[in-house]
């Protein structure tokens, strides 16, 4: 079960333990959550005000919340949400007496699939409803819009149901001669028309509606009240009106000639598209693409060292310049292809139905009819280059604003490479480009495996409170031809691919060998090492690590595995059994990102893991002097650790100032490349 979105929980629960429980087995689901527990009936009606909870989980057992007054809170905060009791059994009796004091959904806490499976369906239940109110209301909204245009518009509209009208705008009115919008309600349409044009249009509609176009207009000659006529575009369209299919049909006066309307959208020097025109065909163009229509692309192209050649010519004579490129482009384009203008000398090319290869054949005519070309201006000959950045146009990119920064981001990479080049995008190429990079690094990671190319690091940690014994974080780096490889880039990579338990394994064998070294030079050291949640779930890791310390004759104690808060709260179990035979071995366990948020209380997360070690969030712990707040946070975080025999680590510490606040707020130990930089970890 997954979302999107973090589900809000509200427990009503004996304890927190039991809240954890549920807790632990929702998140064990890949869900993200985020909860909170009340104890008393007072705090509910505020929870549910102020949490605003997707779901309340209620435990019918818990005395001091009737059920009945349980469900007349969440009625009365006037929010959807999901109130599901669980019940550690159930019969008929039970279950009827739940239904009556108005609970609808009850699984059995016992039964984990059951309760995750409940959870999952009232999940799915809630957020349909929530789609359903926020497409009415949207629904609703755009037809109070439509009204409010409609009437406001300048084009003659009207809706027409079996012919007759049954909605018009004060412009149809005016435009037919009428006086009330009684006057044509219930007006048959074909009354506006000449007699001529009768069959035409009748023909039209039962196209229309058999076919299911969008939109059809025909031309012909319009009616008005008074007899006389006027020749005008008719444009049909689907619509609906209180609920019932309609037409909407929209009467345009043919004031302005066809030609004119498409002189007014060219540029007047190159005669190609302006910029308004050439994006709207490029909405069109993604409109397409997310129907499903291939083969697009949008290119960019602009002259090489334009600036310059300016300079060189003259402004006067930039505008021939521009005419004369404007009309070589135009005569490469085919019948659906279209060229307008993005920017002063910026072009914008829109190629329909071409194979890649076509275009970048297209892109290689272009370019070369450009360097074969000597431009005349005044008495000067001059030849042009050109950068051209295209993307092609598919379903994964289909949004006006994204293609022209894929568009232009390709141009300008043509440009960094020198005078007549051309970069294409290709957002599925881009995909297969990163399974490939991840299929690469797979392989390099299986290859440092069984080369030995994985190199350790430590860096100490040190102690602020004088105990004994050396203290150092082990640090995984992989070694390859360019240069040493940092773990947040491959490690990603390796859980993707299953390979983190073998990295773990090979981690620990050179760890456990370098405390063996020195152990046989007298230095008492304790290494930290993180651990992968794969290897915690494998049934025979802990037996494996027990055997190669025996072997090493090196103590357990010796070894603190580590792993972060926000791995463990999501497989609180599993985590919890490895610690627990951990720590029977005499191991010890550091947890990590401690105070992160990522539970219902990181302290709670105590009663459940037997940790040794709590290291601090970094958040907490960067640029601490410019942030009080912070300060007073690490201050609790020590005093409550101590109180149940914790010890604190502070991480990330990068500045001098930052030691003595820690040191004063009872902080163990310190680590941070200021402190000391990671060295090479020797395991001979």
């Amino acid at each position: 079960m997954k979302h999107n979105k973090v589900i809000r929980i509200l427990f009503i629960e004996n304890s927190q333990d039991e809240a954890e429980q549920i807790l632990s087995l929702i998140r064990n689901t890949g869900t993200a959550v985020r909860p909170t527990r009340i104890s008393t009936l007072d705090q509910l009606g505020k929870a549910l005000d102020t949490f605003k909870p997707d779901v309340v989980l209620f435990n019918p057992e818990v005395k001091t919340f009737p059920a009945q007054e349980v469900v007349k809170a969440v009625d009365l905060s006037g929010r959807d949400m999901v109130l599901i009791t669980h019940v550690a059994q159930m019969d008929t009796q039970s279950t009827s007496i739940l239904f009556a004091d108005g609970i609808y959904s009850i699984a059995l806490r016992t039964h984990a699939n059951l309760f995750m499976a409940v959870l999952k369906r009232e999940l799915k239940a809630l957020y349909s409803r929530r789609q359903v109110r926020h497409l009415e209301s949207a629904l609703h909204e755009s037809e109070r819009r439509c009204e409010r245009l409609l009437d406001s518009s300048n084009d003659a509209i009207a809706y027409v149901h079996a012919g007759m009208h049954v909605r018009i705008n004060r412009t149809y009115l005016d435009t037919f001669g009428y006086k009330t919008f009684d006057d044509l309600l219930g007006l048959p349409i074909l009354d506006l028309i000449d007699h001529k044009y009768t069959n035409a249009l009748k023909k039209l509609l039962k196209n229309h509606t058999q076919e299911g176009k969008e939109t059809t207009s025909i031309d012909l000659i319009a009616q008005r009240a008074d007899g006389s006529n006027f020749p005008a575009t008719i444009k049909i369209s689907h619509a609906s009106f209180e609920g019932e299919a309609c037409w909407q049909v929209i009467f345009q006066r043919q004031k302005i000639d066809p030609v004119t309307t498409v002189h007014e959208q060219r540029d007047q020097v190159t005669g190609l598209y302006l910029r308004s025109h050439i994006l709207t065909l490029i909405d069109q163009a993604v409109s397409a693409a997310t129907a499903g229509s291939q083969g697009q692309v949008l290119l960019v192209i602009e002259p090489d060292n334009w600036k310059d050649t300016v300079s060189s010519t003259g402004l006067a004579q930039a505008d021939k310049l521009l005419a004369d490129m404007a009309t070589r482009l135009g005569t490469t384009l085919e019948r659906d292809d279209v060229a307008g203008l993005l920017a002063d000398h910026t072009f914008a090319v829109l190629l329909h139905t071409r194979q890649d290869k076509e275009i970048r054949d297209w892109i290689n005519r272009m370019q070369q009819s450009f360097t074969e070309r000597i431009f005349d201006v005044e008495k000067r000959s001059l030849t042009l280059t050109l950068s051209i950045g295209g993307s092609l146009l598919t379903k994964k990119n289909a949004n006006t604003e994204l293609l022209l920064e894929q568009a232009g981001t390709a141009l300008r990479n043509a440009q960094s490479q020198g005078s007549n080049h051309y970069e294409l995008y290709d957002p599925t190429m881009v995909e297969k480009a990163d399974k490939e990079h991840s299929r690469f690094w797979f392989n390099q990671l299986q290859q440092a495996l069984a080369q030995d190319a994985f190199v350790l690091h430590h860096q100490r940690i040190i102690n602020l409170k004088g105990i004994d014994g050396d203290y150092s974080e082990v640090l995984l780096r992989m070694h390859t031809s360019q240069g040493e490889v940092q773990p947040d880039f491959f490690i990603p990579i390796a859980e993707q691919n299953g390979l983190c338990t073998k990295i773990d394994r090979w981690v620990l064998d050179k760890t456990i060998s370098a405390l063996r070294a020195r152990q046989a030079r007298g230095i008492a050291s304790f290494f930290f090492v993180r651990l992968s949640l794969a290897s915690v779930q494998q049934v025979d890791f802990l037996p494996w690590l027990h055997q190669r310390l025996y072997r090493a004759s090196v103590k357990p104690t010796h070894l603190i595995l580590e792993m972060n808060e926000s791995k463990i709260v999501t497989s609180l179990r599993p985590v919890q059994e490895f610690v627990l035979d951990w720590k029977k071995l005499k191991g010890q366990f550091a947890l990590g990102q401690f105070g992160s948020g990522s539970g219902i209380n990181s302290f709670q997360l105590l009663h459940h893991i037997q940790a040794d070690y709590l290291k601090i969030d970094r958040n907490y712990t960067s640029e601490l002097l410019q942030h009080p707040e912070n300060q007073e946070k690490v201050g609790s975080i020590c005093q409550r650790a101590h109180a149940l025999q914790k010890q604190v680590i502070a991480t990330r510490v990068e500045d001098a100032s930052s030691t003595p606040i820690l040191f004063n707020y009872g902080v163990d130990f310190v680590q941070g490349n200021f402190l000391e930089e990671p060295q090479l970890l020797t395991t001979g």
